[in-house]
């Protein structure tokens, strides 16, 4: 009876382990924009390749969870990209890129530096090379639902992005499909139109206003 009792407390044990492994520490709302199209036919991406996507913006609005054990609930952090080629071409050679970060002004000391971490850590080489981090009011909405594509950002004067979804109008060609993957790890992301995709500021040596292209995914990541 001892050992058959002994045998259930560690698989229950080894139940708990593996959940607690499992589980993300970290949640909430993605948000993505590129200076190509991400949702095009392969004849308008290969136009595209080498003269756009270039530039991107990331934003990770924080629904709940720790980074570096310091909770971030409710906070945002964006980036804005300046790579040497177009970010996703297999052929090309993007990096080292520029960025920014841009960090809640509500953020304590501490969890600014958790939200810089938790950010370079996400977007990889994408992040690596921080030329300037800005504290800046950042208001993050992405609309509710599974397949929702609405969303919008506005990061100081810096950023400003809102998206929609992809509908008929938006076929220009009938073969279109998500050329691209995200540039940073999801749970879930869905390419939308960008209506508006905008970055104002000066640290990357460009800036750029776009308006109305297939080059955004909205989405959720959990780590």
């Amino acid at each position: 009876m001892k050992k058959i009792f002994a045998f259930g407390a560690f698989l229950a044990f080894l139940a708990t382990t593996t959940v607690a492994a499992t589980s993300p520490q970290i949640t909430g709302a993605y948000l993505e924009t590129r200076s190509a199209d991400v949702y095009v036919g392969q004849c308008f991406a290969n136009g595209e390749m080498n003269t756009a996507g270039q530039e991107a913006i990331v934003a990770w609005h924080i629904g709940e969870g720790k980074w570096d054990g310091v909770s971030l609930d409710g906070l945002t952090i964006v980036g804005a990209i300046n790579a040497q080629a177009t970010l996703g071409d297999p052929y090309g050679k993007p990096y080292p890129a520029k960025s920014v970060l841009l960090v809640d002004r509500q953020a304590t000391p501490e969890q600014r530096q958790a939200l810089i971490n938790f950010a370079q850590e996400m977007g990889g080489e994408l992040l690596r090379h921080v030329v300037r981090v800005v504290d800046a009011p950042i208001d993050m909405e992405v609309a509710q639902g599974e397949h929702s594509t609405r969303a919008r950002l506005q990061a100081g004067h810096e950023v400003t992005v809102e998206t929609r979804a992809i509908g008929e109008k938006d076929h220009l060609c009938g073969n279109e499909d998500t050329f691209y993957k995200p540039l940073t790890q999801t749970a879930h992301a869905m390419p939308a139109v960008a209506m508006t995709d905008e970055y104002r500021g000066k640290d990357l040596n460009t800036s750029w206003t776009l308006h109305d292209k297939r080059s955004a995914f909205v989405g959720t990541f959990a780590r």
